[in-house]
């Protein structure tokens, strides 16, 4: 019974137009998370939603680093500008500096052809007007076949998993959330280009509260602000 209960809700999550566009987020005007590894505190992921009649702009900033005794080890730094018309997906582009590594990407649409435009250091090509750009603030991105990294263009193709209710308590709230977890549908990717996240949203605002993976070690986004 219990399965079929947890089926039935991601049916919903997966098909309700609710889900279908960002007009769920005019709420917001600021969302800021902190970022830890090991438990510990290295970074902040901050979004700027910013509104112009039918259009919303979401910038978006995030830098961590990584050090050991005292020497810094790995420094991380991004910005990126999400566009939406009329709350449907319009273009992205985001710069990122990984150490002295710079990677990028770029995403148009084509309406003629009715798909996404990709130009990215990973990827550059067409992919299905379907597939989400993987910010994660976005909860639209929890039904759809492949999300397109929002650092390099890749195209992973996901499975997503419903995994339940959950009660998260970060600082003095506890967050009644629903939890997903996202893992890359190709098998036969090499594990370091493999996805494997498990994403919390709050239940009733659908508000990104928290994410959790292991990759050289344990991160978590945790919610710390939003107005």
């Amino acid at each position: 019974m219990k399965k079929l209960f947890l089926s039935i809700i991601f049916f919903l999550i997966s098909n309700n137009t609710i889900f279908a566009h960002v007009e769920h987020y005019k709420n917001y005007n600021y969302i800021e998370y902190e970022l830890f590894r090991n438990n510990v505190s290295i970074g902040y992921h901050k979004y700027n939603f910013i509104r112009d009649k039918d259009n919303l702009t979401v910038k978006s900033e995030v830098e961590f680093k990584i050090t050991k005794l005292g020497i810094q080890l790995y420094k991380y730094f991004a910005e990126s500008e999400e566009n939406y018309k009329q709350n449907k997906f319009h273009s992205f582009s985001s710069n990122t500096l990984q150490n002295k590594k710079e990677k990028y990407v770029k995403i148009d649409i084509n309406n003629e052809k009715k798909e996404l435009l990709i130009d990215g250091s990973s990827y550059k090509g067409p992919t299905s007007i379907d597939h989400i750009v993987g910010t994660w603030w976005n909860h639209e991105i929890v039904s759809a076949k492949a999300q397109i990294s929002a650092i390099s263009g890749r195209v992973i193709e996901q499975t997503v998993t419903f995994l339940g209710k959950e009660d998260i308590k970060i600082g003095n709230k506890t967050y009644k959330t629903l939890k997903f977890n996202f893992k890359s549908s190709d098998k036969n990717l090499p594990d370091n280009k493999k996805l494997n996240t498990n994403i919390w949203y709050e239940q009733n605002t659908f508000l990104w509260v928290k994410a959790e993976f292991s990759k050289q070690g344990n991160w978590e986004y945790r919610l710390k602000d939003y107005k």
